[in-house]
């Protein structure tokens, strides 16, 4: 597969020049809520509706199938009415569609049926776009090499191509877990073809692929279909730098000027919440086999990435929430994390 020549400099300036400088005026962007953020209230997908429409969402990202319930036609005509009752935008999603990697599920069919079932329901949904992703960080060593999984997820979006501008979606392909940085991410958009692939930015893994999370929007601006945000807080240890998924507000990677340069950068897109505070996970880049995963990074991408590390400090250790009050610190933690961003975006 033919591979294009990543100008990082270049790039950095368009995304300077979109920004328009201190002077520009907010753009806007749609608030949205990603499901992903309440996987543990035991909800349907109507309950899923009439929660987020009492928070005033205007988009919910219906980012896994199971989030659904059922691609059912009938089931999916019955979603969308109750999104229309609210005002709500639908976006579908689904998980990985490359055949070779760890996280797909062949049980489903093959990736270009399991994405073209998915098209379907978007389509009777109302949706504009259908997210999925690669796979995980596991991807990036193994039998098989992330160039292969990416020429892999190439063939499966070039083969619903016509079936996807036929039915007026876009395919929105997440930087997920760790799977890819963000140049990669664009290598595989720019081949599979842009008038149909655009990216699903995830604010909070760029830091499992040691990237920083503002390269990642200065480099996938141009592409960005929707996203899912939340915050990261990162510090160094004896094995390398530990990262842990926060609470909007409650990390080091300055989310507020992220945000603010989403909205400048992606305007009328989803800013949708995907909140999961979990960690702390270590990234051993101190033991030299580590780079086995890493080998095409260039140092002063990882440079940006460290600078963050370097300036924060360990929390304390989070008390374990017991298991009947999960799914309450679940919406606990989105809440605030809605309250805070709300509030940066009137400002």
């Amino acid at each position: 597969m033919q591979r294009r020549t990543f100008l990082a400099s270049s790039l950095a300036s368009s995304a300077t020049a979109a920004l328009g400088g201190a002077s520009a005026p907010p753009a806007s962007v749609k608030f949205g809520i990603d499901l992903f953020s309440l996987r543990q209230q035991g909800w349907d997908a109507f309950q899923f509706l009439d929660y987020c429409a009492r928070h005033k969402a205007q988009v919910v990202h219906f980012s896994e199938i199971r989030f659904l319930g059922s691609l059912d036609d009938d089931h999916m005509r019955k979603v969308r009415a109750r999104a229309e009752q609210h005002g709500i935008e639908l976006e579908i999603g689904m998980r990985s569609i490359c055949p070779t990697s760890k996280a797909f599920d062949p049980s489903q069919g093959t990736a270009e049926e399991q994405l073209a079932r998915v098209i379907r329901a978007a389509s009777i949904a109302g949706s504009k776009l259908v997210r999925c992703f690669l796979g995980t960080s596991a991807d990036r060593l193994g039998q098989v090499s992330l160039d292969q999984h990416i020429s892999n997820c190439v063939k499966t979006l070039r083969a619903v191509r016509s079936r996807a501008l036929d039915a007026g979606i876009k395919i929105a392909v997440e930087n997920h877990a760790g799977d890819m940085q963000a140049r990669e991410l664009k290598m595989l958009i720019e081949e599979a073809g842009t008038d149909f692939v655009g990216a699903c930015i995830d604010s909070g893994n760029p830091v499992w692929a040691i990237e920083d999370p503002h390269l990642t929007l200065e480099v996938l601006a141009p592409y960005v279909l929707t996203s899912h945000v939340r915050d990261s807080l990162l510090w160094n240890t004896e094995q390398g730098t530990a990262v842990k998924w926060t609470r909007m507000g409650e990390g080091n990677v300055n989310i507020a000027d992220w945000v603010r340069k989403y909205r400048q950068l992606c305007p009328g897109r989803a800013l949708s919440m995907e909140i999961i505070v979990t960690g702390p996970r270590i990234f051993s880049w101190r033991d030299p086999s580590f780079w086995d995963a890493y080998r095409k990074t260039p140092a002063w991408e990882f440079s940006r990435f460290l600078a963050y590390a370097e300036k924060g400090t360990a929390p304390p250790e989070d008390p374990k929430v017991p298991k009947e009050l999960v799914a309450q610190r679940e919406r606990e933690d989105l809440e605030a994390s809605i309250a805070y961003t709300r509030k940066l975006l009137a400002s």
